[in-house]
């Protein structure tokens, strides 16, 4: 038990030495800071990140992923036609497209499917 706790303790000491010899010893200067951060999408990553957006753009992404994760529910559903009784079928399939039909007119009552507000 003692080894156990000598060994970690010497794995923990070295490892932190390692790395404070390492940060020491890096070239890396204050102002070579941009040079190594990474470009996505044209954004300066030195630049405040709180940069406004279109809230249309977030609500078109979470219609298309509500509809996304529906087309994936409905492939089970067509292997259920072999298993079960066509009428079971018949009910589970209806109640599925009315649960989406009543989505559908919601996102449309609320006009987020229009582009032009």
């Amino acid at each position: 038990m003692i080894l156990t706790f000598y060994l970690t303790l010497i794995i923990i000491i070295l490892s932190n030495i390692i790395m404070i010899f390492s940060s020491i010893l890096s070239k890396k200067m204050i102002w070579d800071r941009e040079k190594c951060s990474p470009f996505e999408c044209g954004f300066d990553p030195m630049s405040s990140t709180r940069i406004p957006f279109s809230l249309h753009f977030f609500l078109i992404t979470m219609i298309f992923l509500i509809f996304d994760v529906e087309i994936a529910l409905i492939f089970p559903i067509i292997t259920l036609f072999k298993m079960v009784n066509f009428l079971v079928w018949a009910k589970i399939s209806f109640f599925f497209i009315i649960m989406l039909l009543i989505g559908l007119y919601h996102e449309w009552n609320q006009n987020m499917l229009n582009w032009t507000n």
